[in-house]
C-alpha cells in the first residue's frame, strides 16, 4: 500500500468518528500525522496526490450531505455556456469573457503565462486590466472586466486580435546572479491596445467629468486567476481574527493600504446595498481586496458576468450604457437584431429595442436557484491538497529558514477557521444547511489576507496586492503543466517569484537581501518547502 493510499483511509477512519451536527463538528487529527499534513484541516484536506488534487470535494462536504450537490455544481465550471435559451448550460452573452470557468482556471489550478490573447485558449487566466494613468481608475466605457467576445449580431467591445503582449527581460541591482554564481532570469509583459481596437470610446471619470481618452492616455495590465480550491476554508476565518491581524502587523510597523488601514483600525469594508442589506464585511478576495465573503465574491460574480449569464438575483446583463448606445446605433447590428431577437421587437424601433435589452433589468433568468446553488456548493466545498514531506529534514529546514528570513511575517503560516456561520451579502443563501462549513479548523494557507506592495516593474495596478495563499501550488507542474506564479504569471517558478521580492522599494525587501546571503542548498530547502506545503 502506497503511503499516500495509507494516510487516505486513516482519514477515511478518522472523519468517521467525526460528530455531523451543524454546530458540532470538532474533528481531530488522526494521532499518527502531525497537523500540517493537513492544509485544510481534517474537514478541508484531500489526500489525492495526482493530477486531480485541485478538484476534490472536502471531507465535510461529503460529511454534510452535499457531495451531489458538489458533483451537479462542477458540471457548470467544467463546461462552456451556450447561446441557447432552451439546451443545457443556456444564456451566454450578448457579450462575455470567456465560455466558461474552466478556460481561466486550468485544471482548477492558476492561470498560465501567455504570449498572445486569446481567450478561447484553455489556459489563459488573464483578464484585462485598463485604467485611466492620470487617476489610476478603471476606464468606465468597458466593463472592470473586459470583454473581448460577444455573440451575432453585437461586436466585442475590444478586438482581442489586436491585444498586444511583449514580455521584456528585466535585470535586478544584483545582475540576477547569486554570489555563488547561480544565476536566475526575470521577464514581465508589456501590454498594448491601439485605438483601432475598441468598438466604444475610452472613456473616464475625471473630477467627476466623463472624459474621452486615447490609447496612449491609458495603462494595460494582465490579472491572472489563481487556483479556486481551498477557498470556502479562507471563507471560514472569523472576521476578528483578520482585523486583530492587521492591528497586529501595524503595530510591527508593517506598513499598510491606506485605502484598507487608518492607521488604528481597518475602514474599507465589502457591502451589497442592491441584493443585500449593506452590511459591513472584512475584505478577503481578490488581488485587490474587492470582495468579502465568499458566497458574493468572485465566483459568485464570475458566473454572472464572465459569461453574462443571468439569474434571479441578476436579471441584467454586465454591460455599459457607453456599449448599449454604440451597439444600439450600428447599422449591422440594427440589420439582424430582429432576426436573432425577434422576442424583442417590443417598439418596433430598432435602435430603441436593441438599447432596451442590453440595459433591461427585468430579463429571465437563465440559471435556476439549484444549479446556481449547487455552482456555489461546488466552489466552496473545494478540498486543499495535503502538505507533502512534512517529516522530511529538508522540509523541516526549509521552514525553518523561511521563518527565520521574514517569509512568514506576510504569508502566515496557520490560521484557526471560526465557527463558520453561513454569510451572504447578498442574502440568497441564509442556512448553514446551504453550504459545506469548515468550524474550527487548523488550516495551514501561508497568507496573512493582506496586501502589501513588491514594487515591480509594470506592477499590478495600485501596486497593493493581497498576499496569495501558497498551499498546495508545489503540484501546478503536475496537474496544470505550468508552474506560473505572481499576479501576471511573470514567474515562472518558485524562485523567480522570491526574487520579484527584492526590488528596491519592495515591502518584502528585506527578507531578499537575507535570503541572498544564504547557500544554494538553504536556498533549495526553502524552495522544497515551499513546494511541499
Amino acid at each position: 500500500m502506497t503511503y499516500f493510499n495509507r494516510i487516505t483511509l486513516l482519514s477515511i477512519a478518522t472523519l468517521a468518528l467525526v460528530g455531523c451536527s451543524d454546530n458540532n463538528i470538532t474533528p481531530e487529527p488522526e494521532p499518527e500525522l502531525s497537523e500540517e499534513w493537513y492544509a485544510g484541516g481534517v474537514l478541508g484536506t484531500t489526500f489525492t496526490p495526482d493530477a486531480f488534487a485541485y478538484e476534490q470535494p472536502s471531507p465535510a462536504t461529503v460529511m454534510q450531505g452535499l457531495e451531489q450537490s458538489f458533483k451537479d455544481g462542477e458540471y457548470f465550471f467544467e463546461r462552456d455556456f451556450t447561446e441557447s435559451q432552451s439546451g443545457p448550460f443556456p444564456g451566454l452573452g450578448p457579450l462575455m469573457v470567456r465560455r466558461g470557468c474552466i478556460y481561466c482556471h486550468p485544471n482548477y489550478g492558476h492561470g498560465q503565462r501567455q504570449t498572445t490573447y486569446n481567450s478561447s485558449k484553455i489556459g489563459n487566466g488573464y483578464l484585462l486590466v485598463i485604467y485611466d494613468r492620470s487617476t489610476n481608475s478603471y476606464i468606465t466605457s468597458v466593463t472592470g472586466m473586459p470583454q473581448t467576445i460577444a455573440v451575432d449580431p453585437f461586436k466585442a467591445p475590444i478586438d482581442e486580435k489586436k491585444i498586444g503582449i511583449q514580455w521584456l527581460s528585466y535585470t535586478d541591482e544584483w545582475g540576477n546572479k547569486f554570489a555563488d554564481g547561480e544565476s536566475y532570469s526575470l521577464i514581465y509583459p508589456e501590454v498594448t491596445i491601439p485605438d483601432d481596437a475598441y468598438y466604444v470610446p475610452i472613456e473616464a471619470k475625471r473630477n467627476g467629468e466623463t472624459v474621452t481618452l486615447t490609447a496612449a492616455d491609458v495603462d494595460v495590465r494582465l490579472e491572472s486567476t489563481i487556483g479556486v480550491y481551498g477557498v470556502g476554508l479562507l471563507d471560514a476565518i472569523d472576521e476578528k481574527d483578520i482585523k486583530d491581524q492587521y492591528a497586529a502587523e501595524a503595530k510591527k510597523g508593517a506598513l499598510l493600504n491606506p485605502a484598507m488601514w487608518n492607521g488604528n483600525e481597518i475602514t474599507s469594508f465589502y457591502a451589497n446595498s442592491l441584493q443585500g442589506d449593506g452590511s459591513p464585511r472584512v475584505r478577503r478576495f481578490t488581488y485587490a481586496l474587492s470582495r468579502g465573503p465568499l458566497l458574493d465574491a468572485a465566483g459568485a460574480n464570475a458566473i454572472w458576468n464572465i459569461t453574462n449569464v443571468t439569474r434571479s438575483d441578476r436579471r441584467y446583463h454586465y454591460m455599459t450604457a457607453t456599449y448599449a448606445k454604440v451597439a444600439s446605433k450600428d447599422p449591422e447590428v440594427q440589420k439582424d437584431f430582429y432576426t436573432y431577437f425577434p422576442q424583442r421587437k417590443l417598439t418596433g424601433n430598432v435602435e430603441q429595442d436593441i438599447y432596451d435589452y442590453l440595459m433591461a433589468k427585468d430579463l429571465t433568468p437563465e440559471m435556476s436557484d439549484k444549479d446556481y446553488r449547487d455552482f456555489m456548493v461546488w466552489h466552496r466545498g473545494l478540498a486543499v491538497p495535503a502538505a507533502r514531506n512534512v517529516d522530511s529534514d529538508k522540509f523541516k529546514q526549509g521552514k525553518q529558514l523561511f521563518t527565520q528570513i521574514g517569509c512568514a511575517s506576510c504569508h502566515r503560516p496557520s490560521w484557526t477557521t471560526g465557527d463558520d456561520h453561513i454569510v451572504d451579502p447578498a442574502k440568497f443563501f441564509t442556512l448553514d444547511t446551504d453550504m459545506p462549513r469548515y468550524p474550527y479548523q487548523k488550516i495551514w494557507p501561508y497568507t496573512d489576507m493582506i496586501q502589501h506592495r513588491l514594487m515591480m516593474p509594470n506592477d499590478i495596478r495600485t501596486g497593493w496586492c493581497r498576499t496569495t495563499p501558497l498551499w498546495g501550488r508545489g503540484l501546478s507542474m503536475l496537474i496544470t503543466g505550468a508552474d506560473d506564479r505572481l499576479h501576471d504569471c511573470r514567474a515562472r517558478g518558485v524562485l523567480e517569484a522570491i526574487m520579484w521580492h527584492g526590488c528596491p522599494q519592495s515591502d518584502a525587501r528585506w527578507t531578499i537581501e537575507a535570503f541572498r546571503k544564504l547557500t544554494k542548498d538553504e536556498r533549495d530547502a526553502i524552495i522544497f518547502f515551499i513546494e511541499s506545503i
